[in-house]
């Protein structure tokens, strides 16, 4: 899993019908590489500036809740910043 902070959204009215009814997100890593910025699909709501937690790879499917060809997915939204070394 890759925590991650939405930084925008992609609008795309032409699309497999699978992904109607997801919401895309421009999506900056967390950790790591901030330029490494990725595109996940998201039905929970996660808005521009929340920090959400993404499954990622052959995991995805598993929580989508019919098959789509998406490899990136808010599985959740992030209350508070985590608290490393305390």
């Amino acid at each position: 899993m890759i925590l991650g902070k939405v930084q925008g959204t992609v609008v795309s009215t032409r699309k497999c019908s699978n992904l109607v009814g997801y919401k895309l997100l421009l999506i900056e890593p967390y950790y790591g590489d901030k330029s490494n910025i990725f595109v996940a699909a998201d039905s929970l709501g996660a808005g521009i500036g929340e920090l959400v937690l993404i499954t990622t790879d052959n995991t995805t499917q598993y929580a989508l809740d019919r098959s789509a060809p998406v490899d990136a997915f808010v599985v959740g939204i992030v209350d508070a910043p985590p608290q490393i070394g305390k």
